[in-house]
């Protein structure tokens, strides 16, 4: 299965590159999503691709800068898997507790050691799970 990336490409100049005001809101909405999830710091650094410890605590206080293209791509993979686990579960709090569960499907371990791996091509693989699961490919 195969991610589109949400930046225009060349092969792909049809899809919207995210705006700086979109990017800004998505930032916000990842900050809720990690505390959703409880996250700790570190974990949330690494999810965002070893964010700078003092970056993230500006983010958390509201105070967003420059976000590059890959942490707009993790942003929004991010986005894609909450999205999946709440089509999956009809209780988000069920969708939250997932992400630490032990997972058959991973060999025992959860989705959150899954990406914890640091690489985005792992969120990639964990959305692509997730819309395999709910049927959406």
């Amino acid at each position: 299965m195969q991610f589109a990336m949400i930046e225009p490409t060349a092969s792909r100049p049809d899809l919207p590159a995210i705006t700086d005001e979109e990017a800004a809101a998505l930032a916000r909405t990842t900050v809720n999503l990690f505390r959703a999830w409880q996250l700790s710091d570190i974990e949330a650094r690494t999810l965002l691709g070893d964010m700078a410890q003092r970056t993230w605590a500006r983010w958390k206080d509201g105070s967003i800068g420059r976000i590059d293209r890959d942490l707009r791509a993790r942003m929004a993979i991010l986005m894609g898997v909450h999205k999946g686990l709440r089509y999956l579960f009809t209780d988000p709090a069920r969708g939250y507790d997932w992400i630490r569960k032990p997972n058959a499907d991973f060999n025992g371990q959860s989705a959150l050691d899954i990406m914890m791996r640091g690489e985005i091509t792992d969120l990639i693989d964990l959305r692509s799970y997730l819309d395999a699961e709910r049927g959406a490919w």
